[in-house]
């Protein structure tokens, strides 16, 4: 049940104490929301990072004002799955077909938006909601996000969408009571590909001073591909930018919690679709201006599925006993930095079909645990093809090979290239062990598997025991024997034809 609604709160604003049997008064003046989600954007890849090459005012500002959160995951790093966790607060391995990219995210699976609504909240987004999938088989009447607010266009550079999301945003507000509070949605589609190929050394970038991923080959074709999605992720941040200043300019920014992050990470070989860090670990950072001690960093790890509790939380709301997620208003009511609650010192994520890549539609399952020591992956059908099958099909996904790989001048290198850059290729592309286990210390680009090596046999047993107990505690099917069923569930792409298996 909510703990207050709309009306209750404007009678509190006003001096007049309101309770009954659903409401109550808030303990502050109810907060805005604006929650601003890349699409496809890693960790460190910020300048407030260190990261070369890359400027991100709104995402720093945000930072030294509040929070910043280097050990953020995603539940799956996949854009449906990854997006449809966050708005339930729970893993997506519990949401049924939404586990999936290009699914639906039941009615009976609540969503942050709609609760916020119901208690008096404007409610909305632009640009890229809950998705790619079809709400409407899942019994809604609209996205997950909210109402849309898509109608505002303008032109663009190459690449980028025509979706103008500070307009769309000012649109947004025009449309709202003046006091009543507001939950947006700002989901870029960027960094997502396609890129205007060279677009970042166009724009002065140095391809010298790239850091290429370990799991990557160094050649100035991959350097120039890099600096062209650094270029899409400060066209992200800079829309950003205008709607803080705005918020800054009407006064309502230290109302409004911003919270800035990525549905998942980087789309190149080896990084999104996958569970290494470059797949899962995203950027986080969230201001709320009336807490204290601001510019802090938290090394604690966080899941994108503890924003839903944190927001009900901060909005007064109780938070649905089927949330896994868990509130990070802790944070905010405290002074400290660093490792601040003992429980969170692991995270889970995981994955189940990307794309229709595999015959029949299989997907890839595999979970992980990730511990600031190690990370441990388990894949469940280790005889598939991670990267998708190498060959294609007729009338069928995928249009070239190894599809849950984005089509990119790095996968065509790699690909061309294998012959030179054997170990890299074999990473990305070809079949892996059942189990995976990396050394964070030694081995940060999480190239180096260690399950096979006998000194560590003893941390692979207790990590797999680890991830199995939480696999069960929070009621994943893979676990309970019916993971079958994401393989059998349907694919609601309109441009692919569907071949599941009885």
């Amino acid at each position: 049940m909510l703990a207050n609604c709309f009306y209750s709160r404007l009678l509190y604003l006003c001096g007049v104490v309101l309770i009954c049997g659903t409401c109550q008064p808030p303990l502050h003046e109810p907060p805005n929301i604006l929650l601003a989600i890349a699409d496809d954007w890693s960790w460190p890849h910020a300048s407030i990072a260190g990261t070369p090459e890359i400027q991100t005012p709104a995402f720093d500002r945000i930072a030294n004002e509040g929070i910043l959160f280097p050990n953020a995951f995603c539940s799956a790093p996949s854009c449906t799955p990854s997006r449809g966790a966050l708005l339930t607060g729970q893993y997506h391995w519990r949401l049924e077909n939404n586990a999936n990219l290009w699914s639906a995210l039941e009615d009976r699976f609540q969503v942050y938006p709609d609760l916020l609504e119901r208690a008096g909240y404007k409610i909305g987004y632009t640009g890229k909601g809950w998705g790619p999938g079809m709400h409407e088989k899942g019994g809604r009447h609209r996205n997950p996000a909210g109402p849309e607010y898509n109608s505002v266009r303008t032109e663009v550079p190459p690449g980028m969408s025509q979706v103008d999301y500070y307009a769309n945003f000012l649109l947004f507000l025009e449309n709202k009571p003046e006091d009543q509070p507001f939950c947006f949605w700002y989901g870029a589609f960027e960094p997502h590909r396609g890129y205007a190929a060279g677009r970042g050394i166009k724009l002065g970038k140095d391809p010298g001073n790239v850091d290429v991923p370990k799991c990557l080959p160094d050649h100035e074709s991959v350097r120039s591909d890099i600096l062209d999605y650094y270029s899409e992720v400060e066209w992200f941040d800079r829309q950003l930018e205008k709607m803080i200043h705005y918020l800054e300019e009407i006064n309502e920014l230290n109302q409004t919690i911003i919270i800035i992050t990525s549905d998942n990470g980087m789309p190149f070989p080896r990084c999104k679709s996958n569970l290494y860090d470059l797949g899962t670990n995203v950027p986080l950072a969230i201001r709320w201006g009336i807490h204290p001690k601001k510019g802090r960093m938290v090394h604690d790890f966080i899941s994108l599925t503890d924003l839903a509790p944190t927001i009900l939380e901060a909005a007064g709301l109780n938070i649905p006993d089927d949330m896994t997620g868990r509130s990070l208003m802790t944070f905010f009511k405290t002074r400290k930095e660093g490792l601040i609650e003992s429980e969170r010192n692991a995270v889970l994520t995981g994955k189940e079909r990307h794309a229709w890549v595999r015959q029949y539609g299989l997907g890839y399952p595999m979970r992980a645990i990730r511990t600031h020591e190690f990370l441990y992956i388990y894949n469940f059908e280790p005889d598939r093809w991670p990267a998708g099958d190498p060959t294609k099909f007729e009338n069928l996904r995928p249009s070239e090979p190894y599809g849950d790989i984005d089509g990119s001048p790095t996968k065509q290198y790699m690909l061309d290239h294998s012959h030179m850059i054997p170990n890299r290729f074999y990473l990305a592309f070809l079949k892996r062990p059942q189990e995976e286990l990396y050394e964070l210390e030694t081995d940060p680009d999480q190239v180096v598997n260690l399950a096979i090596d006998p000194a560590y046999q003893d941390i692979r047993d207790m990590m797999h025991q680890r991830l199995m107990k939480a696999l069960k505690e929070t009621n994943d099917p893979r676990i309970s024997g019916q993971g079958d069923m994401f393989d059998r569930m349907p694919y609601y792409n309109p441009g692919f034809l569907q071949n599941v298996p009885e």
